[in-house]
């Protein structure tokens, strides 16, 4: 695993505190053992076969089972753990998990963090293949049976469009017909709940750019090349692209999507809760309150839960 990660065996080993001979050697044992090559070793960085990163996975699941067992019996709860596997959702990458990382770091001073950014759909699979340990993600309909799940955020869904394009005090829905909508990609599931939710108004809107990238579809919509549907998480975010921008609710039935932490059952002790906590705590700070004092007209439609 530290040769895996490192990507190196000399790193590997000093990480270890063996020789690099020693480390090779195990290499090889295992290797031989398993009838496999997990490693080719003369590429810079070393890299993993696809034989080598499946077993990377299992054996990522082992140490966190093996560190998970050792804090139970100790009664710990969760605080003696080794390694956390933590995803998060691209929404809170900037403003939440620097801050989370930092505070856990604080409360768990012997345990090494691994974090993966991405989207919902993403972290769920990640979690059911027990890649992950906790998930912070957007709900994505009922949890399985397995899960506990920590409700951390909800909010309403806005339009942004460019300042002056819209006249509030008109009919909002029927200027939008007469422009396009820059819709943000149906591959992940913000750009699907938007979808269904439109389907299930009889809402036929029509759209030219389908992107993936909050920050590419707030410029589009700068630029005059129409108006889009996002959640606000997602204007704090990219909020540098907010100066000229104009954010209204939706002039039809509201949107609303909740963010919450996902884990296994009675795994991690009481740890996913205080992470929860932590994490409403930054909401709160971080992205609320900022969030109300720039744009009033949020008010009410984003909470945290």
């Amino acid at each position: 695993m530290a040769t895996a990660e490192e990507r190196s065996i000399s790193a590997a080993a000093r990480r270890l505190g063996a020789s690099p001979s020693a480390v090779s050697q195990q290499l090889t044992n295992l290797e031989t053992e398993l009838g496999a090559t997990l490693l080719l070793r003369n590429a810079r960085p070393v890299v993993l076969t696809a034989a080598g990163e499946a077993f990377r996975r299992r054996a990522e699941t082992i140490l966190n089972e093996a560190a998970q067992a050792r804090a139970e019996v100790r009664g710990e709860g969760g605080a003696g753990l080794s390694r956390l596997r933590l995803g998060m959702i691209d929404d809170l990458e900037a403003d939440i998990t620097p801050r989370l990382l930092t505070r856990l770091a604080g409360q768990q001073p012997t345990c090494q963090f691994l974090l993966e950014t991405n989207a919902s759909h993403v972290l769920y699979d990640q979690l059911d293949a027990q890649a992950l340990d906790l998930v912070v993600a957007a709900e994505m309909g009922p949890a399985p049976a397995w899960a506990e799940v920590h409700p951390l955020w909800s909010e309403n869904f806005v339009i942004a469009v460019r300042e002056g394009d819209l006249d509030p005090s008109g009919p909002v829905l029927d200027q939008l017909r007469n422009r396009p909508l820059v819709h943000y990609t149906t591959r992940h599931h913000m750009g699907r709940l938007v979808a269904s939710h439109l389907t299930r108004l009889d809402l036929t809107l029509a759209h030219r750019f389908e992107l993936d990238s909050y920050h590419a579809l707030l410029a589009m919509v700068g630029q005059g090349e129409g108006w889009t549907i996002l959640p606000p998480l997602a204007l704090m975010r990219a909020r540098r692209l907010l100066p000229g921008l104009a954010i209204h609710p939706l002039p039809f039935a509201p949107l609303t999507r909740r963010i919450v932490l996902t884990a296994r059952a009675g795994m991690l002790g009481e740890l996913p809760e205080r992470v929860a906590d932590e994490i409403r705590t930054l909401l709160q700070e971080v992205v609320l309150a900022p969030a109300e004092e720039a744009y009033p007209t949020l008010k009410g439609t984003v909470r945290v839960l």
